[in-house]
């Protein structure tokens, strides 16, 4: 097992825990997110690693990008996995709902297991589970908070500038 590294940057939502290893971005955590995140114990303090993410992040919060070109390695099921890859098939400032979205992984019935995938993303932002709503169109929880969301929306149908 690599050795897992880890910094902590600013951003126009709050301070984001940004952690790596030689596979590629492991997390991104929302510091005073629901579930406020901390390093573990085991990670180790090194921005170098981090850098082109950190670049990425900051020309996406200025509104210069839409898509990431990124090293990805989130840890999860099978299930959550593909769940995760076809989020990044969401383009950006458009949105879907959790039953489009199981109709896309082929298993329309599964819209509550997707909603559950959709919320374990260990890479918000960069897998894009904010383009994820509610068949009502409400926007429904985020790991970060709904007020987060809104704004990450907002960003991408260039109704807000963060940057």
């Amino acid at each position: 097992m690599s050795p897992r590294f880890y910094t902590q940057i600013e951003s126009p939502l709050g301070p984001l825990l940004l952690a790596a290893d030689e596979a590629g971005l492991r997390e991104i955590l929302f510091v005073n997110g629901r579930h406020p995140a901390k390093p573990q114990s085991s990670w180790k303090p090194d921005r170098a690693p981090l850098n082109e993410t950190i670049r990425q992040l900051q020309a996406y919060f200025a509104g210069e990008l839409e898509t990431f070109d990124l090293p990805l390695a989130p840890e999860g099921t099978p299930f959550q996995l593909g769940v995760w890859h076809r989020l990044c098939d969401i383009p950006y400032g458009e949105t879907i709902s959790y039953g489009q979205l199981a109709s896309r992984i082929g298993n329309p019935k599964a819209s509550r297991a997707v909603g559950l995938a959709n919320g374990s993303n260990p890479i918000p932002i960069v897998i894009p589970c904010h383009r994820v709503i509610g068949s009502n169109g409400k926007l429904t929880g985020y790991g970060g908070g709904l007020p987060i969301k809104e704004k990450l929306l907002a960003l991408e149908r260039r109704q807000l500038r963060l940057l």
